[in-house]
């Protein structure tokens, strides 16, 4: 059987909605923020689709025809409980902000400064979700994503938020045990990371290749795990003075050289361009943006990798 509905502009059944419920095609048309004309059309467009009148068309005012009433009750009851069903989910999207994120930029920064955000938007709750992959996002529930990378990802808008930068960690009993007076002095050390951003170290450092240490015996797929082991005081870890910025200050780690290496990617915020402007998205992407200019590590990072925070990728 054909659905009725199917040949009735839903658009129609709304102007209509209004204007029995108001009983008026002027204040129809200044709710629809449309003209008196275009909401008197859709009106004598859905009667002779129906084959029916459905007002009684007075020098001042409309009523309804017994016809009408009946199509009216049922459309006001429709809509009210569309626009509460509407209003909800609208709510609940914009109650809660779902960030996806890597876990050591989560831990190691963003989570010792979403207390402030969250002070500032007491209306939001915070959703932090640590997949090492790229969400859909939107699609999965996920609102924004600070990831590494390019910064170019199809079908996202992305902004700078930090470099990658890398200098060696250690204790301060390791960097005293070893007696670390010069880069070369690192031969001796037992190295944590990857290979290639050691020789990108060293090479910076200016030490030949002939005196660079021996490989490094450690390597994890993430950073918060090489510089554990750094702190463990079972070696020198390459890693970022930026999101080890607190254990530095606190001397749970110390930097026995000042030569840092940039590399070319860095961390975004990025999020579908349609939904730039959504309250809690926009919120957010500033607030972030504002922090990490205010962070002197990520500034003089940034300095160094020669971009600037909140600059876009695509």
């Amino acid at each position: 059987m054909t659905d009725i509905l199917s040949r009735i502009p839903v658009d129609a059944l709304r102007v209509f909605e209004t204007a029995a419920r108001l009983l008026s095609f002027t204040r129809a048309a200044e709710a629809l923020g449309m003209s008196q004309a275009a909401v008197s059309w859709r009106i004598r467009d859905l009667e002779q689709r129906l084959d029916r009148a459905l007002f009684v068309r007075g020098t001042r005012q409309v009523s309804l025809t017994p016809e009408g009433e009946r199509l009216a009750t049922a459309a006001i009851e429709a809509m009210t409980l569309l626009r509460r069903a509407v209003a909800d989910v609208v709510e609940a999207d914009q109650g809660v902000l779902a960030i996806t994120t890597l876990q050591t930029l989560a831990t190691q920064w963003l989570a010792t400064r979403l207390g402030a955000f969250q002070l500032a938007n007491p209306d939001l709750a915070v959703r932090v979700d640590t997949s090492p992959t790229l969400s859909m996002l939107g699609a999965d529930g996920l609102d924004v994503a600070l990831r590494f990378g390019s910064g170019q990802w199809p079908g996202l808008e992305s902004r700078f938020l930090m470099p990658a930068v890398f200098t060696p960690l250690c204790t301060p009993a390791m960097r005293d045990r070893l007696d670390l007076q010069t880069p070369a002095d690192l031969k001796r050390a037992h190295l944590v990371g990857e290979p290639n951003e050691w020789a990108a170290w060293f090479a910076a450092a200016a030490v030949a290749p002939a005196d660079t240490a021996p490989p490094p015996r450690l390597t994890a797929d993430n950073q918060a795990m090489e510089v554990a082991a750094a702190l463990g005081d079972q070696g020198v870890a390459l890693g970022s003075p930026i999101l080890y910025a607190r254990e530095i200050e606190r001397g749970l780690l110390v930097r026995p050289f000042d030569q840092t290496v940039a590399l070319a990617e860095g961390y975004w915020i990025c999020y579908p361009p349609a939904r730039r402007l959504t309250p809690k998205i926009a919120r957010f992407r500033d607030w972030l943006l504002d922090t990490a200019r205010s962070d002197p590590a990520v500034v003089e990072g940034a300095r160094l990798a020669g971009r600037q925070v909140g600059e876009t990728g695509t």
